[in-house]
């Protein structure tokens, strides 16, 4: 039989086990400059390895948007065509699948004038939940890979080259809550088990 000692060393281990292994990194996108005009964006992300499960945060007050877009419109600054898209900053992007990832602020002559932004991320994508919606329609919300703000507003578009699902635009603080959540109540359950 397990003594006392043994069970909180058992409610330990299985805590930890419960835990994900990372909680991935918020980058502030510009860091002290932000999200605005005249700043190389490329520099930036040099030395950066972004992955699946990291977010980048937008900080902009007004006057900019954040713009998901194909390669070839963030090549050629065009705006119009985003994928997802919100004008109210600070904006969170949560990046939820690997491969190349294309931003720029979509108010005319700002793409022009550096504000864009390609990112890499790294990693496998996490296995699907919930519901799938077909390509082309949307069930509406960020959750559904549409463009969200804290003013409850979400725009959301046919999707072009890149998946509806490729990013999440939020505005809380961070996309692992509900598995910090979930931990901690298994870790309670287990400790009025013992208790």
């Amino acid at each position: 039989m397990v003594g006392n000692a043994g069970l909180r060393v058992l409610v330990i281990m299985l805590w930890c086990a419960a835990m994900p292994i990372s909680l991935g990194i918020d980058y502030t996108v510009g860091d002290t400059n932000g999200w605005a005009t005249n700043y190389d964006y490329s520099t930036w992300t040099s030395g950066k390895t972004f992955a699946v499960g990291d977010s980048l945060v937008f900080n902009f007050a007004g006057g900019h948007t954040v713009d998901e877009v194909s390669e070839s419109d963030y090549s050629t600054c065009t705006v119009g065509n985003a994928i997802a898209s919100t004008s109210a900053g600070p904006a969170s992007v949560a990046l939820k699948t690997p491969g190349k990832h294309y931003f720029i602020c979509g108010v005319i002559g700002h793409c022009g004038s550096g504000m864009k932004l390609a990112v890499t991320v790294s990693g496998s994508a996490p296995a699907p939940t919930g519901t799938t919606t077909p390509s082309g329609t949307s069930s509406g919300g960020a959750a559904a890979g549409g463009v969200g703000s804290g003013d409850g507003t979400t725009t959301t578009t046919p999707a072009t080259t890149i998946p509806k699902t490729t990013t999440t635009i939020y505005s809380s603080s961070s996309a692992i809550w509900p598995s910090a959540l979930t931990a901690g109540v298994m870790l309670l359950v287990v400790l009025k088990l013992v208790v």
